[in-house]
């Protein structure tokens, strides 16, 4: 009796390394496998951080970032994309550029990008400007995944936070999930802006817990993207991958005082009615 071999959707992952396993690569591939889709990992820069603080970057080379991608490509079907650090302006516009490719071939293609501009800390996670090493990359996302300062660095206005949005929606072409961690209010409360019609945005609410986590951003955003791999719509991707981060936060684990690690393995997935309470204060 023959027997059918399933197969997963697959999520081409550009990423940096952490080697603290708390965020970068590491949490894309976990979060990726935790949704039902499998990550291809190519990574575009190694760090030197721990749990808290990032103290160097190093660049892989654009080249060997594009060759690993191409053979990739060449050979297994790319369902979405997930872009977090780049390190400099070559690398991204070397992916941007491969991107546009891809949505030529696939114009429905998801294209999620992080827009990690440093550490939750603070340190730098770029060799260059980060506002200005990511910008090719803004221009072929479908969806944009901001916390509050990154909306601020990425708007020249210095106005109010609708002002940020509608400025940052002019630039580029991609729905906006503005994260609200680092927020004041006594709820968390996530945004997502659709493109086109952003005056309206659907709103989570999200009750704080005390603490902070390393690697919640790119939880969520690589969540996203394997939802979107497994052909979810954006609502509905972000509604499973916000409690689904909600879980691996309310479940994290120490590795060392400081930042907690988000506990990402598919045991830990939000059930239904079973929904929780916590912080997502992004790093």
């Amino acid at each position: 009796m023959a027997t059918t071999i399933p197969q997963r959707p697959c999520v081409l992952v550009f990423a940096g390394h952490d080697p603290s396993g708390g965020a970068g690569i590491q949490a894309d591939i976990e979060a990726i496998a935790a949704q039902g889709a499998h990550a291809l990992p190519v990574i575009t820069a190694l760090t030197v951080q721990d749990n808290d603080h990032a103290y160097a970057v190093h660049a892989v080379d654009a080249q060997i970032i594009l060759q690993q991608a191409m053979t990739l490509m060449a050979k297994i079907p790319v369902s979405a994309v997930k872009v977090g650090i780049v390190a400099h302006t070559k690398n991204a516009m070397a992916l941007a550029s491969l991107i546009q490719k891809m949505q030529l071939q696939q114009p429905d293609l998801p294209v999620v990008v992080d827009t990690v501009l440093g550490s939750g800390k603070g340190d730098s996670l770029s060799l260059e400007d980060a506002v200005v090493a990511i910008q090719p990359l803004l221009k072929v996302a479908t969806l944009l995944t901001p916390n509050l300062p990154e909306l601020q660095r990425l708007s020249s206005s210095a106005a109010d936070r609708t002002a940020q949005i509608e400025e940052l929606m002019q630039q580029v072409s991609a729905d906006i999930l503005l994260k609200g961690g680092h927020g004041t209010e006594q709820e968390v409360i996530n945004h997502w802006y659709r493109h086109g019609h952003w005056e309206m945005p659907q709103t989570w609410q999200w009750p704080r817990l005390s603490g902070e986590f390393h690697g919640s951003g790119c939880t969520l955003a690589a969540a996203i993207a394997g939802q979107l791999a497994c052909g979810q719509s954006m609502e509905h991707a972000l509604t499973l991958a916000q409690e689904y981060t909600q879980s691996c936060l309310a479940q994290a684990y120490r590795i060392a005082a400081g930042q907690r690690i988000p506990q990402r393995s598919p045991a830990s997935a939000c059930l239904a009615d079973d929904k929780v309470t916590l912080n997502m204060r992004d790093t």
